[in-house]
């Protein structure tokens, strides 16, 4: 049976990849794409969702969310890393399709109302979405099947600051309300996703195996190569994105540690995700915590197979 899920993204070059394997996959049913601001503007971000759909030939509701962190002003946008227009600077013409009218949020909620216990939320921008979803339903938890994430960083550096990955420093204070909330959450972050780079040949083997979605990714990906090969060998890139939705289509690609977790809000940490170790602390400010699971090693080579199989169907 397929996992029902709700998209919530940022697109972005790697979300672009993510979503595209989970419109391929046989095991995920996409119900919908919820956007959030994050890679780059809220606006710009839906619209690109609607573009990705029309692109795939995926006629789902595509909704506009939240536009700013949960506190604080605006921020800035990873332009330098996916470009002005999110996708490489590639000029892909605009789908003309039309937005859902809920915001985001609120067809979170509608969706798992509807389909109660059956929905995963897979979340893989900032959590600003999930966290207002919460708001608008305190029950939303007993609601959905789970929640999976693609940020933070449990065990290894950052990538925004020395402490903080990008997703998660971006609405720091989001974060912390849904890795507070009870429910299931699984955590994607740089312990996995950056460490598995792909190279130049895996990008010409998604073009060869899906000539339409996979040649976008490899267009696309050309100014995200540039980005991540600076100072390197080799050129490459990372699709962090897309480990979360492999994980629901093969769990035993991953390893997890589980323990108490908590983001910070300080203004120095902001966005650092700790996780404590099962029987790591004595002390009840953590065990007090949540418990995730944090994955933090990855089968590359399985992996790989994965996703080029994946954009073959």
């Amino acid at each position: 049976m397929a996992h029902k899920i709700i998209l919530d993204t940022d697109p972005g070059i790697d979300d672009a990849m993510a979503i595209f394997f989970a419109f391929q996959s046989p095991d995920i049913e996409v119900l919908g794409l919820t956007t959030v601001y994050g890679n780059v503007p809220v606006t710009m971000s839906a619209q690109n969702a609607l573009t990705l759909c029309e692109l795939a030939d995926q006629d789902i509701p595509v909704t506009k969310g939240v536009g700013m962190p949960w506190v604080g002003p605006e921020s800035g946008y990873a332009h330098f890393v996916h470009g002005d227009d999110g996708f490489g600077n590639i000029d892909f013409p605009a789908s003309k399709r039309e937005l859902d009218p809920r915001s985001s949020a609120q067809y979170i909620v509608d969706m798992a109302r509807q389909h109660p216990g059956e929905i995963t939320l897979v979340a893989i921008g900032p959590l600003g979405n999930l966290a207002l979803a919460l708001r608008l339903e305190p029950e939303l938890p007993n609601l959905v099947k789970g929640v999976v994430i693609m940020g933070g960083a449990a065990f290894v550096k950052g990538n925004v600051t020395p402490v903080a990955e990008a997703n998660i420093w971006n609405d720091a204070h989001a974060a912390e309300i849904v890795f507070a909330a009870p429910w299931d959450l699984k955590m994607f972050g740089l312990d996995v996703t950056n460490d598995v780079p792909f190279t130049l040949d895996f990008l010409d083997e998604l073009e060869t195996k899906n000539p339409k979605l996979g040649g976008f990714v490899k267009k696309s990906s050309q100014f995200y190569v540039d980005f991540y090969s600076q100072d390197r060998d080799d050129r490459v890139c990372f699709f962090h994105d897309a480990m979360p939705l492999a994980y629901l289509v093969d769990p035993s690609l991953f390893e997890f540690t589980r323990g108490h977790a908590r983001v910070s809000t300080d203004p120095l940490n902001k966005g650092q995700t700790t996780v404590a170790p099962e029987g790591s602390t004595p002390s009840p400010l953590w065990l007090e915590a949540q418990q995730i699971d944090a994955a933090t090693k990855v089968d590359h080579d399985r992996l790989r197979k994965l996703y080029i199989d994946t954009y073959s169907y």
